[in-house]
């Protein structure tokens, strides 16, 4: 069998942590191979490792049959190796072309020959369908665009061997699709792909084998067409795993959210939301379906006070909270899971138990007449940690070391922890494994039996209409339809969510 990439009972530590034990993944010619484990199994350090980004203390790497040592990025771009990282490594001032030609600048005389530049890159987007303007500005571009650019960046360097790391993580539902149509493209002109993720549905319909990994060790390489989703998912977190959300019906109560009339610009002066309209009870899930853009994350920053709204009302149990400041909106009863945690939800370079106090820490007994307890808020932040199943070295560990699934993990125990009367979760399980999901949808469920209110907010149709008590259609900054997500279905929710009139849209005032 000829491997492309054969990587040999690869070990690595760091310390206090043993990252991969012994794992060996071998990738054909013409193949996407995913590599599918749970947050922090061992994923992207096993890829950091062929990618030269990490040495590892055993094992072997072979390219093409032929063993090689890859001490650095450069020896792997040499040998045909290009990463897609899941962070994108862009430069936001610099164009399209300036960030794809960085270290590798073609030169006419001295100066850098970027009309030859933008023409080749023209050339390759053409080639793989990677629809780019080589003369914007990536703060200026989508982030479908900008992990386009990241594509383009490492065939540009002559990638025959690509490694997309959870490259749907951070992606609307049509720029998934658009991806995996690249991907197909790339497999066609002869490059072969390692897909690390852990989203099942994409496995299924663009892999032809899997290497699972847990905890570090390889459980084992299966192909695609002799297995399914349960069996998957069964492998990569060690027991039976269910998709399907269990919840007794709501009972809601009284109002906790009132909005009315609500109208937000962008930073632009753009009207983006537009007149809105919510009630939400006590003991419900709410959830907010529409295409990125609506308006949606406006309408969360406007109700959490991280973006003034121009006009209209919000009420918390009765009371104005419109553009309130946001640690007072907080104080009044709001948790936040922001969509972003990075930017919004965690410091990366403190540790992870100072993260966990980050919006109690002035309030005793975390602190007293201005002096921090560090013992009081680290001895708390072991009870987050072990009661949300944080995996982390310890809890003096920076939140930058952490992975995706436990960061989150983290902010949601932050925030239950508070027991708001409102729990907004914007985009709770982007970037998660089923186990995690499944972990946080139970804890949703959790607050709403305890007669909270919850806004949910995201763009994983299955997670809507699984979790949600009703749902909320957003379109263009209004809310188009109310629909009980017992009686609708994916296709309906697909065309009211594009605008289209359908059952369900006459509730639209005061719902």
């Amino acid at each position: 069998m000829d491997y492309v990439i054969e990587m040999l009972n690869i070990r690595k530590e760091f310390p206090g942590i043993v990252a991969n034990d012994n794992i060996t993944l071998q990738l054909k010619q013409g193949e996407i191979h995913a590599l599918l484990g749970e947050n922090g199994a061992g994923k992207s350090t096993l890829m950091n490792v062929l990618f030269g980004l990490y040495q590892p203390e055993q094992g072997e790497i072979r390219v093409r049959g032929k063993k090689v040592d890859i001490t650095n990025p450069n020896i792997a771009n040499d040998l045909g190796i290009g990463m897609v990282h899941q962070h994108f490594m862009l430069v936001d001032t610099f164009t399209v072309t300036e960030n794809i030609i960085l270290g590798r600048e073609p030169k006419s005389g001295a100066t850098v020959d970027i009309k030859k530049a933008e023409k080749e890159i023209s050339d390759i987007s053409e080639k793989y369908g990677l629809r780019v303007d080589p003369s914007a500005k990536i703060s200026d571009i989508s982030v479908g665009m900008q992990q386009r650019v990241e594509i383009l960046k490492t065939l540009y360097r002559g990638a025959e061997i690509l490694i997309f790391d959870e490259p749907t993580a951070v992606l609307t539902p049509q720029e998934i699709k658009e991806l995996i149509q690249i991907m197909k493209t790339l497999i066609k002109e002869g490059k072969s792909i390692i897909l690390i993720t852990h989203k099942l549905k994409e496995i299924m319909e663009v892999c032809d084998n899997v290497t699972v990994i847990r905890k570090g060790k390889g459980i084992g390489t299966v192909s695609v067409s002799d297995t399914n989703p349960n069996h998957l998912a069964s492998l990569m977190v060690g027991r039976e795993v269910t998709f399907k959300t269990e919840k007794i019906p709501a009972s809601p109560k009284e109002v906790v959210l009132e909005v009315r009339d609500l109208q937000v610009k962008d930073s632009r002066n753009v009207p983006v939301v537009k007149g809105l309209n919510l009630d939400l009870k006590a003991g419900e899930i709410l959830g907010i379906a529409g295409v990125d853009g609506n308006g949606q994350s406006e309408l969360i920053e406007a109700i959490t006070g991280l973006m003034k709204a121009d006009s209209g009302s919000i009420k918390l149990n009765g009371k104005e909270i419109l553009n309130m400041k946001p640690r007072k909106i907080y104080e009044a009863g709001v948790g936040h899971i922001p969509q972003d945690r990075h930017k919004h939800g965690l410091v990366l370079d403190f540790p992870i138990g100072e993260n966990i106090v980050l919006q109690n820490y002035y309030k005793k007994p975390y602190s007293n007449k201005g002096i921090l307890s560090y013992k009081n808020i680290y001895n708390h932040a072991r009870k987050i940690i072990a009661e949300f199943d944080v995996r982390t070295p310890s809890e003096y560990t920076l939140a930058r070391s952490l992975s995706g699934g436990n960061q989150q993990k983290a902010i949601i125990g932050r925030e239950v922890d508070k027991d708001p009367d409102l729990l907004i979760a914007a985009q709770p399980t982007r970037g998660l494994d089923v186990g995690a999901i499944e972990f946080i949808h139970r804890r949703l469920i959790e607050q709403r039996d305890n007669g909270k209110a919850v806004l949910l907010l995201s763009f994983e149709l299955d997670e809507i209409l699984n979790v949600s008590d009703r749902i909320a259609v957003i379109y263009e900054g209004q809310i188009v339809a109310i629909v009980d997500p017992k009686e609708t279905t994916e296709q309906e929710l697909g065309l009211l969510m594009a605008g289209s009139k359908g059952k369900g849209t006459g509730e639209t005032s005061h719902v």
